[in-house]
């Protein structure tokens, strides 16, 4: 059984990214902190829960994430959540993809997210779209 403080932070990080791939940006506001900064693959940083959902508007047509697993790392005062599974979805030009592995991690505390990092293979597909189709 998962302590209750790491079951609400859970909870949390799922609730955000439903809102996040829905995509609805205000709601998936409601799940941050002040001060909540999320880093993109690249380093690329946003503090607000629009910035990454506006990256990902120009670099795919529509993208969504088929969650494998959550792994659940209680601490002291915060909650590590990672998000491990694979993107899906078209890029700009229409051109589907599948199996696009991703890790979200995700630091929480009183059931609002105060940083997430971001890993996925997109660059190395966009550089090299046939790595993608194997």
């Amino acid at each position: 059984m998962m302590d209750p403080r790491a079951e609400r932070d859970l909870q949390a990080v799922k609730e955000y990214l439903e809102a996040s791939m829905t995509p609805d940006p205000e709601r998936a506001a409601r799940f941050v902190a002040p001060g909540f900064i999320c880093r993109f693959t690249g380093n690329r940083q946003f503090d607000t829960a629009t910035g990454p959902t506006s990256f990902n508007a120009a670099r795919y047509k529509w993208v969504k994430k088929r969650i494998e697993r959550y792994d659940v790392v209680p601490g002291k005062q915060e909650t590590t959540v990672y998000s491990l599974g694979f993107l899906f979805g078209e890029w700009p030009d229409g051109t589907a993809f599948d199996h696009n592995r991703y890790i979200d991690r995700f630091v929480v505390r009183d059931g609002l997210i105060l940083e997430t990092d971001v890993w996925n293979d997109s660059a190395e597909w966009i550089l090299d779209p046939s790595v993608g189709r194997r």
